[in-house]
C-alpha cells in the first residue's frame, strides 16, 4: 500500500515507510528505521507523507535540506508565539495537540522554552544563560567534572569484570549528577529528577508509563507531558523563590534571577521553570544516551578500543563520532510561514516539516562510509545539536563531560563486550539506548 502526498509533492512514499518514521513505535528498532532513512534519502528526499492520526508533514532526510530550514527562522518558524494555532515544534499526534490545546486555550506552547521560541523573543532568553555555558566559561569547571566522573567509577565499578547493564548501571547517572550538581539541585532529589526526565521524553514507551496516564490512548502521551511538565513546575517552583531569596554559585541562580531587559523585571517563573526543566531533562539524556552508544561501538570494534586507549588525544573526536552515530534528538519540526521552493517542489505556507537530525547524519553526500563507526573521523559535519539558532545551548558542555568521563574510563578497559540483547526507547523524539548489557573489566 502507498500514500500518495499532497499535489505540491511528486513522489509516492510507502505507507510502511512513512508510519517507520513518522510513529513512535516505528523508532523501537534502529536497523529498520535506519533503512527507512535510506530508502527517502535515495528515492524521495523531499516529500509529504500523511499518516492516519497526524498532520501531514514534510519529512526532510538530507543534511543540507536540514541546514537550509534551520538557519532561516523567519521563513520556517519553531513555535509561531503563544496564540491559539500556534506550531508545536514536538511532534505529536493530533488528538495530542488537542489535548494540549484543552489545556492552554488553543496555544500549542505548553512550556516557555528555546524550543518553542523564535527571534528576537529566542535570543532574548537564550541570553539568559549563554555567557554560562561557552566553553571559556565551562573550563572553570573542569576539576569539579573530573572528580565526579572519577566518582562515578568508583562507586559502579570494580577492579576485574562488571555484568551489568551499561545503560541503568551506569551511563544514566553520572550526566545527571553532574547537571544536577552545576545546576544546584541536591544530591538526594536526583532520583526524582531521573524519573522525572524518563517520563518526560517516554511518553509513547509502555516501560515508562505514569499510573495516573491511560495508557494505549490517541492523547495518552500528551496527558502524560503535560503531568509531568506539572510536577517539573511544583519542585522548580520552591528552587527559584530560594534562589532569588539566597542566590548561590550555581546555574540555578543565573536563571531564577534573570530579568527582562524590557522591564527590568525578573522573568516570569514560567520562563524559570522552562530553562530548568530543559537543563534537568535534555541536559543529561542526550548525554547518557550518547555514552552508551559510544561504549557500545568501542565493544563491537575492539581495533578502535585500541587504537583509542594509544592514542588517547583522539578523544574528541571519539566524541563527535559519538554524537553523529546516536544522534539522540531524533527531530523537531517547523513550519513555514510563507511558499517556500526546495528540490523543486512548493512546501506551502503553513506546511509542517520533521527535521530528522538521524537521517542527515547518515548522509552519504556529508559523509564517508555513513553507516560505519569510525572515532577518527575527519571532517565530521554532524548535525546532532542542530544548526542555526535552535544549535543547542548545552553542547560544549556535553562534549565536555563526554571527553572527561572517557579520558578517565578507557585507560582503565581491560576488555569490554556486549553479552546480552539491546533495546532502546520508544520515541520519535529524543532518545536512545533503554538497556545494553555489557561485561566491562576494569585494570
Amino acid at each position: 500500500m502507498t500514500l500518495t502526498s499532497t499535489p505540491t509533492s511528486t513522489v509516492e512514499v510507502p505507507q510502511e515507510i512513512a508510519r517507520r518514521i513518522v510513529l513512535p513505535e516505528g523508532h523501537r528498532e534502529d536497523e529498520p528505521l535506519f533503512e527507512a532513512y535510506r530508502w527517502m534519502r535515495e528515492n524521495a528526499p523531499l516529500a509529504q507523507v500523511a499518516v492516519e492520526g497526524y498532520d501531514p508533514v514534510w519529512l526532510l532526510v538530507k543534511h543540507a535540506d536540514i541546514m537550509e530550514v534551520e538557519r532561516q527562522p523567519q521563513i520556517f518558524t519553531s513555535g509561531g508565539g503563544d496564540e491559539p494555532g500556534s506550531h508545536n515544534p514536538i511532534l505529536q499526534n493530533q488528538a495530542g495537540d488537542a489535548f494540549t490545546q484543552s489545556l492552554t486555550g488553543g496555544s500549542l506552547r505548553i512550556l516557555e522554552t528555546l524550543t518553542y521560541l523564535d527571534p528576537p523573543e529566542h535570543t532574548m532568553v537564550k541570553d539568559i544563560a549563554a555567557e554560562w555555558f561557552r566553553p571559556a566559561s565551562l573550563k572553570k569547571w573542569e576539576d569539579q567534572i573530573r572528580d565526579l566522573a572519577r566518582e562515578s567509577i568508583a562507586h559502579q565499578l570494580h577492579v576485574g569484570p562488571n555484568d551489568l547493564d551499561a545503560v541503568k548501571d551506569f551511563c544514566l547517572t553520572y550526566p545527571l549528577h553532574v547537571i544536577m550538581t552545576l545546576f544546584g539541585v541536591p544530591a538526594e532529589d536526583e532520583p526524582r529528577m531521573m524519573a522525572l526526565t524518563q517520563e518526560f521524553f517516554g511518553t509513547a514507551d509502555p516501560d515508562t508509563q505514569r499510573v495516573d496516564v491511560e495508557p494505549l490512548t490517541p492523547e495518552g502521551a500528551a496527558q502524560q507531558w503535560s503531568a509531568t511538565i506539572q510536577d517539573f513546575y511544583a519542585y522548580f517552583d520552591a528552587l527559584v523563590e530560594a534562589r532569588r531569596k539566597e542566590p548561590q554559585d550555581d546555574l540555578a541562580t543565573i536563571i531564577a534571577r534573570a530579568k527582562s531587559p524590557e522591564t527590568g523585571e525578573y522573568f516570569p517563573k514560567e520562563v524559570a521553570y522552562g530553562w530548568f526543566i530543559a537543563i534537568a531533562t535534555a541536559g543529561h539524556d542526550t548525554t547518557s544516551s550518547t555514552m552508551a552508544s559510544i561504549l557500545e561501538a568501542l565493544a563491537l570494534h575492539p581495533e578502535q578500543l585500541a587504537l583509542v586507549q594509544r592514542r588517547p588525544e583522539l578523544i574528541p573526536d571519539l566524541v563527535n563520532e559519538g554524537l553523529r552515530w546516536a544522534s539522540p534528538v531524533k527531530q523537531f519540526t517547523r513550519k513555514a510561514l510563507e511558499d517556500y521552493e526546495m528540490r523543486g517542489q512548493t512546501i506551502k505556507a503553513g506546511d509542517r516539516m520533521m527535521l530528522l537530525y538521524q537521517s542527515a547524519n547518515r548522509d552519504p553526500d556529508v559523509f564517508d562510509a555513513p553507516d560505519e563507526f569510525h572515532l577518527d573521523r575527519r571532517p565530521n559535519r554532524h548535525i546532532a545539536f542542530g544548526y542555526g539558532p535552535h544549535m543547542c545551548i548545552g553542547q560544549h558542555l556535553a562534549k565536555q563531560e563526554l571527553r572527561i568521563m572517557l579520558e578517565e574510563l578507557l585507560p582503565r578497559i581491560a576488555a569490554l563486550e556486549v553479552t546480552g540483547e539491546r533495546k532502546v526507547v520508544q520515541t520519535n523524539f529524543v532518545g536512545g539506548l533503554r538497556k545494553l548489557p555489557m561485561r566491562l573489566e576494569l585494570r
